[in-house]
């Protein structure tokens, strides 16, 4: 796939999107494009807020935004979208006009009373509420540009004038870019440092030779704190690696001790605090006479120290803090690139040792998990049921990684792909974050889904760590099946809802999340002991009509419920995220009809169906644990057996298990012994061995 055909598809999705919702194309190009940059985490969520006007001679536009509440950043984009095929550049001029307009917007939001004009309860009306209540808040604001133009080779920088004293940054995305970025190796944005531009001969480091192996190397630097800052000003929250920056967002404040040395104690800051520890590729050292200079680093993440960076840049941006004084020690660890799996395998390892000490649980680190290694080896080798008189089966595509939808077609020839896209259908792509979303919905939390991908799918991971521990064969194929099932029908809503004569615009994705957890609550209170048979509709690859009358007509209750004048926040989007709105959502009086009985299966059915499931699950990892088991050699168990010894690291039964192992292929393990060397191999690797 080249970035032709990309852009065909992509805006080809746009316009089947539109004509399925009816909301109209621009409107789905915004959202495409935003879903593709929350995926590349280059904004955390996105909620449409198309608002256009005039005031005098200025005029204003947005289609829609989100805040980083992590370093306050506030996100606002206008589209830049003509329907019309044909091959159009966006200048130089235009891009200017278009930010002036959005940069306008920001102006009379927060200085006029243009939130008067506007119907309360619409999501610009939240989007004006948003930008007030924030106004003393707000870092930076970053200003984006979604076109389906060619962005001008003339464009080289932009710069937008800083709005109320605080500065603006401005971004274009058109569909090039996002084909490089999405297309990349990273699957998403990569930050290039050049240290120079801070520090003149740039930061100062020590080799630590004797830490150098095939996979890194180290170096130990000591930092500018106004240097930290800088760069933490420059690139905000997407310096933190991922994991660390859920992490911090969800369970840590900024830390008051490292704001007090700041303030008080600023020569001591060296001397108190732990410094930070960063991973990069291709970093770039410079020998002088004065010694070695850290001049150049791709892909800086920090993966330990994001209070410590947060708090330098907080204290100087709110307490007008001086730095001069202020310097942090650096732990840079040089990634040797081999596959990009593996390098981000190795950065999640030191991402999660690095953080052992701030009880940062497994479930931060979901994103390694085994339960998605699981949910992709499902995908790959179950067909769905043949739909809508199709005479031939499909897959549902786990992504566990980011862009692999994508990636797996990069190198097809245009047949192999047409192939490829028939049994794997973009409609049936199943994101980690889709999972978590639909999942936690039927569990009953709308609130925490409402809160956005990642903070939902953190509070996922940790559901699915604490499960996994328990009994990890409850995620099998019947699980698997069961997602596809609730995506069908989100789908289905997401297509319906738009159509409806009560839909005012907004909100429908909070619509959605607060319908489907409404209705499994009154299944389970009005047919105790029943549940709904997902498994009914992921045979037939659809949601039965009945049901989906019935999400349908609870939709319409649940919008004027979540929109309602007298709720207790103003900001409807705000609103959803609290528990008081899904108490309210809950006390709502719907009786459900007796015809749905069709489609339920009892408790004890459910109970005997997942049974089975578990039962084949099981015997599905003692295959893969003895399949794994005979991927290493005779020699290489004698290796590990002699190092386990010496290391007081064996039981009795692990010594009979490894007699057999030594044998393979002669012998080979069965299915316990296997699990058993397998847990054997892993304590050995933790102790030091090398396989």
């Amino acid at each position: 796939m080249d970035s032709q055909e990309f852009k065909k598809d992509f805006l080809e999705s746009a316009k089947v999107a539109a004509s399925v919702t009816g909301e109209g194309s621009c409107a789905s190009f915004v959202e495409n494009m935003a879903q593709y940059l929350i995926d590349t985490e280059v904004i955390p969520e996105f909620y449409p807020s198309f608002y256009k006007g005039q005031k005098g001679s200025h005029k204003y536009r947005v289609d829609g935004y989100v805040l980083d509440e992590f370093d306050y950043t506030m996100n606002l984009i206008v589209a830049d979208y003509v329907g019309i095929e044909e091959d159009r550049t966006l200048t130089n001029t235009s891009a200017k006009t278009m930010f002036k307009q959005l940069r306008y917007f920001i102006d009379i939001a927060t200085n006029t009373d243009l939130y008067k004009e506007i119907e309360i309860s619409t999501p610009c009306s939240d989007l004006v509420d948003m930008l007030r209540s924030t106004r003393d808040k707000v870092r930076k604001y970053r200003l984006f540009i979604f076109t389906n133009a060619d962005m001008s080779s003339a464009i080289k920088t932009i710069d937008i004038e800083d709005c109320n004293g605080i500065p603006v940054e401005g971004q274009i995305w058109d569909i090039e870019r996002l084909f490089r970025v999405c297309c990349s190796e990273q699957g998403r944005q990569v930050i290039e440092i050049d240290f120079t531009e801070y520090c003149e001969s740039g930061i100062p480091c020590l080799e630590a030779s004797s830490a150098v192996t095939d996979q890194y190397s180290s170096y130990l630097g000591v930092i500018p704190g106004k240097v930290l800052a800088d760069i933490y000003d420059k690139y905000g929250s997407k310096l933190l690696e991922g994991n660390v920056r859920s992490f911090l967002s969800t369970k840590v404040a900024v830390n008051k001790k490292i704001r007090a040395t700041i303030l008080n104690s600023p020569e001591m800051f060296f001397a108190f605090n732990n410094g930070i520890s960063a991973t990069a590729i291709d970093v770039q050292i410079e020998s002088t006479n004065q010694g070695k200079f850290i001049k150049f680093a791709r892909d800086f993440q920090i993966i330990n120290g994001g209070q410590t960076t947060a708090s330098i840049s907080n204290a100087r941006y709110k307490d007008k803090a001086l730095l001069d004084n202020i310097y942090v020690q650096m732990k840079l660890t040089a990634i040797d690139e081999t596959t990009q799996e593996e390098t981000d395998e190795l950065i999640r390892n030191i991402s999660r040792s690095s953080n052992s000490q701030n009880k940062v649980s497994d479930a931060d680190f979901f994103a390694s998990h085994p339960f998605h290694r699981r949910m992709e080896q499902i995908s790959r080798h179950m067909f769905a049921p043949a739909s809508s008189g199709a005479q031939y089966e499909t897959k549902w595509f786990y992504e566990r990684a980011r862009g692999q939808y994508l990636q797996e077609q990069m190198r097809l020839t245009p047949a192999k792909k047409k192939q490829f896209e028939l049994q794997h259908p973009k409609n049936k792509v199943i994101k980690k974050t889709d999972l978590a979303k639909v999942q936690n919905t039927w569990r009953g939390n709308p609130q925490t889904v409402s809160k956005g991908a990642q903070t939902n799918f953190t509070s996922f991971a940790e559901w699915i760590n604490d499960e996994w521990e328990k009994n990890d064969t409850q995620f099998n194929e019947r699980y698997f099946q069961a997602t596809a099932a609730l995506l069908l029908m989100f789908q289905l809503l997401e297509k319906q809802i738009p159509k409806q004569g009560w839909y005012e615009g907004g909100y429908r994705a909070n619509v959605i999340y607060y319908t489907v957890a409404l209705f499994h609550k009154l299944l389970k209170e009005q047919f105790q002991g029943m549940d709904l048979d997902l498994i009914y509709i992921w045979n037939k690859q659809e949601v039965p009509e009945i049901v989906a009358n019935i999400l349908i007509d609870i939709s319409e209750k649940v919008f004027y419920k979540i929109t309602d004048p007298n709720r207790r926040v103003i900001n409807v989007t705000q609103w959803c995220k609290r528990n008081e709105c899904w108490e309210a959502v809950k006390n709502m009086n719907y009786s459900l009809p007796r015809d749905i009985e069709n489609y339920l299966m009892t408790l004890d059915e459910v109970k005997t169906a997942e049974k089975f499931a578990k039962k084949e699950q099981r015997i599905t990892n003692d295959i893969n644990a003895q399949v794994e088991v005979v991927k290493y050699s005779a020699d290489d168990w004698e290796k590990i057996s002699e190092f386990a010894v010496n290391n007081h690291l064996v039981s009795t039964a692990d010594i009979a298990a490894l007699s057999i192992a030594c044998k393979i292929p002669s012998k080979i393990p069965n299915s316990v012994q296997s699990k058993k060397l397998l847990n054997l191999l892993e304590r050995a690797i933790q102790e030091g061995f090398k396989i």
